[in-house]
């Protein structure tokens, strides 16, 4: 591929992934979390990604996945790389302790009580950011994915996932920051926590490109679709509820599925 084809998959990932600069920036500059835009925010995230994942990546891979291996096969194929990729993003969730995991829920007026340890908030901060680095692999490896096929897919996850690792950098800056008092040290580190994702790109041109062919795309797409629908139903949502009330975060939901879809009839 070109200089310029790969230019805006990374690109796009990039984006996604420093966006964790975006939630310190927020926290620094706020004295309570605004819940009800990050409720609604959070919904539309997940409503962007559960649709686009359903009506036309899941779709994509499986009329790719018929035609390598005929009908019969290239169903089951389609079957079993959605849940694989569904697997394979649990068990990593699976290995991030809950106390460090950066999908708790966490706001800014709790991290500031007097009462916390500065040393268990430091602590909480270097482990989200360690957290965050291992979630958002495959996360940047599907935002490149996506948009190596079609930049409207890659724009679409890219700004979905940009959404949801807004609150990933409160996680990370907000201890840090009452555990040390500086704010450059604590935006630093929930900055470069998002290079995770440009990393899992450069995992899927590195390894993955060379050897796609059209059986090793409609696997991959797949198991993207089931990616972001796992972090949509198990992160997005539960974390939308939390920061909110429920209705806001279904507005939400349904909201991003009707933007997903009218860009998608517009623009693909």
């Amino acid at each position: 591929m070109s200089f310029n084809e790969l230019l805006l998959p990374f690109g796009l990932t990039l984006f996604a992934g420093l966006s964790t600069g975006i939630g310190s920036t927020i926290a620094f500059f706020s004295k309570t979390t605004n819940t009800k835009f990050l409720s609604v925010s959070l919904g539309f995230s997940a409503g962007v990604m559960v649709y686009v994942s359903l009506v036309e990546i899941f779709q994509k891979a499986k009329i790719e996945l018929i035609e390598f291996y005929g009908d019969k096969m290239g169903n089951w194929m389609t079957y079993l790389a959605f849940f694989a990729g569904i697997l394979f993003i649990a068990i990593i969730d699976k290995l991030i302790p809950s106390v460090e995991n950066p999908h708790e829920l966490k706001k800014v007026e709790d991290m500031a009580d007097k009462k916390f340890d500065k040393k268990k908030l430091m602590r909480m901060g270097l482990f989200s950011a360690l957290a965050i680095g291992i979630h958002n692999f495959p996360e940047g490896l599907a935002t490149f994915t996506a948009a190596i096929t079609d930049p409207a897919y890659g724009i679409a996850i890219a700004i979905a996932i940009a959404i949801h690792n807004i609150p990933e950098g409160i996680a990370v800056s907000v201890p840090v920051y009452f555990a040390t008092n500086d704010k450059k040290k604590a935006f630093r580190l929930s900055f470069l926590s998002g290079l995770s994702e440009p990393i899992g790109a450069i995992f899927g041109y590195l390894v993955l490109l060379p050897f796609l062919s059209q059986g090793v795309f409609g696997f991959l797409f797949a198991s993207v679709a089931g990616i972001m629908v796992f972090i949509s139903l198990d992160e997005l949502l539960p974390a939308a509820r939390e920061y909110g009330r429920p209705h806001l975060a279904i507005y939400g939901l349904i909201g991003g599925m009707m933007v997903m879809g009218a860009s998608l009839i517009l623009f693909i």
